[in-house]
Protein backbone atom coordinates (compact mmCIF):
# COMPACT_ATOMS: atom_id res chain seq x y z
CA UNK A 1 0.00 0.00 0.00
CA UNK A 2 2.64 2.72 1.20
CA UNK A 3 6.51 1.86 1.00
CA UNK A 4 8.99 4.35 2.19
CA UNK A 5 11.85 3.39 0.61
CA UNK A 6 15.44 4.93 2.53
CA UNK A 7 14.13 8.27 2.70
CA UNK A 8 15.93 11.43 4.57
CA UNK A 9 14.99 14.56 5.43
CA UNK A 10 16.94 17.69 6.85
CA UNK A 11 16.02 20.91 7.95
CA UNK A 12 19.61 22.94 8.38
CA UNK A 13 21.42 20.80 10.70
CA UNK A 14 18.89 19.22 11.77
CA UNK A 15 18.78 15.38 10.28
CA UNK A 16 14.52 14.47 10.69
CA UNK A 17 14.84 11.58 9.07
CA UNK A 18 17.58 9.54 7.85
CA UNK A 19 17.71 7.22 5.76
CA UNK A 20 14.19 5.22 6.70
CA UNK A 21 12.63 2.46 5.19
CA UNK A 22 8.83 0.88 6.17
CA UNK A 23 5.94 -1.27 3.98
CA UNK A 24 2.94 -0.04 5.23
CA UNK A 25 -0.18 -2.66 4.44
CA UNK A 26 -3.68 -2.17 3.82
CA UNK A 27 -5.67 -4.01 7.23
CA UNK A 28 -3.51 -2.73 9.38
CA UNK A 29 -3.66 -0.08 12.00
CA UNK A 30 -0.50 1.30 12.95
CA UNK A 31 0.72 3.29 16.03
CA UNK A 32 3.81 6.05 15.19
CA UNK A 33 5.35 6.70 18.26
CA UNK A 34 8.38 7.62 19.69
CA UNK A 35 9.54 11.02 21.60
CA UNK A 36 9.62 14.46 20.93
CA UNK A 37 11.43 15.43 17.61
CA UNK A 38 11.99 11.75 16.53
CA UNK A 39 10.68 12.44 13.03
CA UNK A 40 7.08 11.56 13.26
CA UNK A 41 5.73 14.62 12.16
CA UNK A 42 8.04 14.78 9.20
CA UNK A 43 7.30 11.42 8.15
CA UNK A 44 3.37 12.03 7.86
CA UNK A 45 4.29 15.18 6.19
CA UNK A 46 6.41 13.44 4.05
CA UNK A 47 3.22 10.96 3.03
CA UNK A 48 1.15 13.86 2.84
CA UNK A 49 3.26 15.33 -0.58
CA UNK A 50 3.77 18.57 2.09
CA UNK A 51 7.61 18.03 2.59
CA UNK A 52 9.42 16.64 0.49
CA UNK A 53 12.69 14.16 0.78
CA UNK A 54 15.97 15.06 0.24
CA UNK A 55 16.55 11.61 -0.91
CA UNK A 56 14.82 8.42 -1.15
CA UNK A 57 10.97 7.75 -2.61
CA UNK A 58 7.42 7.16 -1.10
CA UNK A 59 6.00 4.43 -3.89
CA UNK A 60 1.54 4.80 -3.06
CA UNK A 61 -0.21 1.67 -4.97
CA UNK A 62 2.87 1.18 -7.06
CA UNK A 63 3.16 4.82 -7.89
CA UNK A 64 5.99 7.40 -6.95
CA UNK A 65 4.14 10.25 -5.31
CA UNK A 66 6.05 12.51 -6.69
CA UNK A 67 4.46 12.29 -9.99
CA UNK A 68 1.21 11.49 -8.82
CA UNK A 69 -0.56 14.25 -6.47
CA UNK A 70 -4.20 12.21 -6.91
CA UNK A 71 -3.10 9.55 -4.82
CA UNK A 72 -4.34 12.50 -1.80
CA UNK A 73 -7.96 12.14 -2.60
CA UNK A 74 -7.09 8.43 -1.16
CA UNK A 75 -5.71 9.64 2.25
CA UNK A 76 -8.50 11.28 5.18
CA UNK A 77 -6.37 13.20 7.64
CA UNK A 78 -6.98 14.26 10.74
CA UNK A 79 -4.36 16.93 12.85
CA UNK A 80 -3.68 17.19 16.14
CA UNK A 81 -4.84 20.70 16.13
CA UNK A 82 -7.62 21.43 13.82
CA UNK A 83 -7.25 25.02 12.07
CA UNK A 84 -10.30 26.47 10.30
CA UNK A 85 -11.70 29.77 9.21
CA UNK A 86 -12.79 30.79 12.43
CA UNK A 87 -15.85 32.94 11.16
CA UNK A 88 -16.76 29.79 9.19
CA UNK A 89 -19.61 27.43 11.11
CA UNK A 90 -18.93 24.17 11.31
CA UNK A 91 -22.06 23.39 8.41
CA UNK A 92 -19.94 26.16 6.03
CA UNK A 93 -16.56 24.30 6.91
CA UNK A 94 -18.38 20.15 6.00
CA UNK A 95 -19.85 22.32 2.30
CA UNK A 96 -16.89 23.57 1.22
CA UNK A 97 -14.65 20.38 1.87
CA UNK A 98 -17.70 18.44 0.01
CA UNK A 99 -17.26 21.40 -2.84
CA UNK A 100 -13.44 20.92 -2.83
CA UNK A 101 -13.30 17.41 -2.79
CA UNK A 102 -16.32 16.83 -5.49
CA UNK A 103 -16.59 13.47 -5.09
CA UNK A 104 -19.73 12.21 -6.07
CA UNK A 105 -19.40 8.89 -3.93
CA UNK A 106 -21.56 8.02 -1.07
CA UNK A 107 -20.36 9.93 1.68
CA UNK A 108 -19.89 7.99 4.83
CA UNK A 109 -21.66 10.34 7.85
CA UNK A 110 -21.28 7.65 10.61
CA UNK A 111 -19.50 10.20 12.79
CA UNK A 112 -21.36 13.06 12.01
CA UNK A 113 -24.45 11.27 13.29
CA UNK A 114 -23.00 9.47 15.93
CA UNK A 115 -21.19 12.47 17.12
CA UNK A 116 -24.91 14.68 16.59
CA UNK A 117 -23.17 17.48 14.95
CA UNK A 118 -26.51 17.68 13.33
CA UNK A 119 -27.63 20.68 15.76
CA UNK A 120 -24.60 22.49 15.71
CA UNK A 121 -24.06 23.40 12.40
CA UNK A 122 -24.33 27.45 12.46
CA UNK A 123 -21.76 27.68 15.28
CA UNK A 124 -18.97 29.05 14.19
CA UNK A 125 -15.40 27.02 14.42
CA UNK A 126 -14.45 30.10 16.93
CA UNK A 127 -16.52 28.84 19.28
CA UNK A 128 -16.00 25.55 19.66
CA UNK A 129 -14.22 24.00 22.03
CA UNK A 130 -11.07 21.85 21.56
CA UNK A 131 -13.35 18.63 21.45
CA UNK A 132 -15.87 20.19 19.31
CA UNK A 133 -13.17 21.09 16.64
CA UNK A 134 -11.26 17.67 17.00
CA UNK A 135 -14.94 16.02 15.97
CA UNK A 136 -15.21 18.07 13.13
CA UNK A 137 -11.96 17.02 12.36
CA UNK A 138 -12.59 13.45 12.50
CA UNK A 139 -15.86 13.75 10.53
CA UNK A 140 -13.54 15.50 7.55
CA UNK A 141 -11.19 12.69 7.85
CA UNK A 142 -13.85 9.80 7.51
CA UNK A 143 -16.24 11.49 5.31
CA UNK A 144 -14.78 10.17 1.69
CA UNK A 145 -14.09 6.39 2.97
CA UNK A 146 -10.32 6.88 2.03
CA UNK A 147 -8.24 3.97 1.72
CA UNK A 148 -5.63 5.37 4.02
CA UNK A 149 -6.02 7.34 7.45
CA UNK A 150 -3.69 9.59 9.41
CA UNK A 151 -4.75 10.38 13.01
CA UNK A 152 -2.40 12.92 14.83
CA UNK A 153 -3.24 12.38 18.74
CA UNK A 154 -7.40 11.54 17.56
CA UNK A 155 -8.73 11.21 20.75
CA UNK A 156 -7.10 14.33 22.47
CA UNK A 157 -9.69 16.63 23.90
CA UNK A 158 -12.45 14.11 22.88
CA UNK A 159 -14.49 13.14 25.92
CA UNK A 160 -14.59 9.86 27.10
CA UNK A 161 -17.85 8.76 25.32
CA UNK A 162 -16.69 10.63 21.49
CA UNK A 163 -13.41 8.71 22.21
CA UNK A 164 -14.90 5.64 22.35
CA UNK A 165 -16.85 5.92 19.39
CA UNK A 166 -13.71 7.39 17.61
CA UNK A 167 -11.81 3.97 18.60
CA UNK A 168 -14.80 1.70 17.63
CA UNK A 169 -14.73 3.79 13.99
CA UNK A 170 -11.04 3.51 13.46
CA UNK A 171 -11.31 -0.66 14.27
CA UNK A 172 -14.29 -0.63 12.31
CA UNK A 173 -12.09 0.94 9.30
CA UNK A 174 -9.19 -1.33 9.91
CA UNK A 175 -11.30 -4.36 9.78
CA UNK A 176 -12.83 -3.08 6.08
CA UNK A 177 -9.44 -3.34 5.01
CA UNK A 178 -7.68 0.11 4.95
CA UNK A 179 -4.45 1.31 6.36
CA UNK A 180 -4.63 3.39 9.47
CA UNK A 181 -1.35 5.26 10.68
CA UNK A 182 -2.35 6.91 14.03
CA UNK A 183 0.39 8.61 16.18
CA UNK A 184 0.04 9.30 19.84
CA UNK A 185 1.46 9.98 22.88
CA UNK A 186 -1.21 8.14 25.01
CA UNK A 187 -0.05 4.28 24.82
CA UNK A 188 -2.60 3.21 27.11
CA UNK A 189 -5.57 4.81 24.53
CA UNK A 190 -3.97 2.26 21.77
CA UNK A 191 -3.87 -1.23 23.35
CA UNK A 192 -7.55 -2.30 21.92
CA UNK A 193 -6.53 -0.18 18.49
CA UNK A 194 -3.47 -1.04 17.12
CA UNK A 195 -2.10 -4.31 15.45
CA UNK A 196 1.49 -3.00 14.75
CA UNK A 197 3.84 -0.76 16.47
CA UNK A 198 6.61 1.61 14.94
CA UNK A 199 9.01 3.72 17.14
CA UNK A 200 11.43 6.28 15.67
CA UNK A 201 14.19 7.73 17.56
CA UNK A 202 16.24 10.58 16.14
CA UNK A 203 14.68 10.00 12.96
CA UNK A 204 15.64 6.58 12.16
CA UNK A 205 13.24 3.28 12.51
CA UNK A 206 14.34 1.30 16.09
CA UNK A 207 11.69 -1.12 15.37
CA UNK A 208 8.32 -2.20 13.71
CA UNK A 209 6.54 -5.16 15.02
CA UNK A 210 3.14 -6.75 15.29
CA UNK A 211 1.85 -6.16 18.78
CA UNK A 212 0.95 -9.59 20.03
CA UNK A 213 4.94 -10.29 18.71
CA UNK A 214 6.15 -7.66 20.77
CA UNK A 215 4.48 -8.41 23.78
CA UNK A 216 5.54 -11.90 23.12
CA UNK A 217 9.13 -11.32 22.41
CA UNK A 218 8.96 -9.02 25.59
CA UNK A 219 7.07 -11.06 28.03
CA UNK A 220 4.85 -7.71 28.51
CA UNK A 221 1.41 -6.93 28.52
CA UNK A 222 1.21 -3.57 27.46
CA UNK A 223 2.71 -1.76 24.69
CA UNK A 224 3.96 1.14 27.12
CA UNK A 225 6.09 -1.69 28.42
CA UNK A 226 7.11 -3.55 25.97
CA UNK A 227 9.13 -0.27 24.25
CA UNK A 228 10.22 0.63 27.58
CA UNK A 229 11.88 -3.06 28.19
CA UNK A 230 13.16 -3.41 24.29
CA UNK A 231 15.19 -0.20 24.93
CA UNK A 232 16.46 -1.07 28.63
CA UNK A 233 17.60 -4.31 27.09
CA UNK A 234 19.50 -2.11 24.22
CA UNK A 235 20.99 0.26 25.99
Amino acid sequence: MIEVKNISKRFGKLKALDHLDLQLQKGECIALIGPNGCGKTTLIKCILGMVLPDEGEIIFDGKNIRNDDGYRRHIGYMPQIGRYPENMTIGHVLDMIKGIRNDSSLLDEDLYHRFEIAGMLDKRMRTLSGGTTQKVSAILAFLFSPKVLILDEPTAGLDPVAAEILKEKIISAKNEGRLILITSHLLSELEDIVSQVIFMQEGKLILHKDVTELKFVTGQNSIARSIIHLLKSES
